[in-house]
């Protein structure tokens, strides 16, 4: 059967971070859907929650796993949500999961400096977007730079949505994910401070580290990124033979 594919973006982006990923897979003859979180993208007007993140994963998850095996693809807090969802108690239907730019537990002094360099960010001229876009123009490629924003940028979800983060228990969940786990970083990522435990602790996880290359790995990269994306396809799709 083709594998389903729903991808989940980082904070303050959108489902437009994946164009790249989305115009690759249905060129690869996969079904894909890019869900956009409360409080980003289609949804700024929404209010972030927890439940809601999980319910927008969910939903899609259950939507395309009606159709065949899914491929469940988070980046940076796209990623951390669905390593929640994916080690939950009662397994949900997914064949295999690709983590990005996410192996950090977003607890303690390292999540309380995150939030308050962000807010120091926030409260420059124009909410900081001129020193965002900035650093964006100079390691994203022309082919993906308008992509990234094409959403808007979700600034007034984006500390509600870090202080919720350090309720997850990641540890746990991992723990208990089953399926094939490929744990992609960029090289140059700030998130990898937890990279050796998470692979400790994940029984069927395999770690990609890509060189030169920042926490927007998706973007930055983005035929390498397809390239693993292939690769994962490809090990779900000869394992359902």
């Amino acid at each position: 059967m083709v594998v389903q594919v729903v991808m989940v973006h980082g904070i303050r982006t959108s489902a437009t971070m994946w164009r790249a990923q989305v115009e690759y897979l249905e060129a690869r003859g996969n079904a894909v859907v890019a869900v956009d979180l409360p409080g980003h993208g289609s949804r700024m007007a929404e209010e972030f929650t927890l439940a809601g993140a999980f319910a927008t994963i969910d939903d899609a998850v259950q939507d395309a796993a009606s159709h065949g095996p899914v491929l469940l693809v988070g980046h940076s807090m796209g990623g951390l949500l669905c390593v929640e969802y994916a080690g939950r108690q009662d397994p949900p239907p997914i064949a295999g999961f690709i983590a990005a730019s996410c192996t950090a537990i977003p607890r303690g002094l390292g999540l309380s400096a995150y939030r308050l360099l962000a807010r120091g960010v926030d409260s420059l001229p124009d909410r900081g977007m001129w020193l965002t876009n900035r650093m964006l123009d100079r390691i994203l490629p022309a082919e993906t730079r308008a992509d990234f924003g094409a959403g808007g940028y979700a600034l007034d979800a984006q500390d509600l949505a870090l202080r919720s983060l350090s309720v997850l228990d990641l540890l746990a969940a991992l723990h208990r994910i089953e399926v094939p786990l490929w744990f992609i970083n960029g090289q140059l990522d700030q998130l990898r401070v937890n990279e050796g435990l998470f692979m400790r602790v994940a029984k069927h996880a395999e770690l990609i580290v890509v060189p030169r290359t920042t926490h927007h790995v998706t973007v930055m990269r983005p035929r390498v990124f397809n390239a693993l994306l292939n690769l994962a396809l490809t090990t779900l799709e000869q394992s359902d033979r």
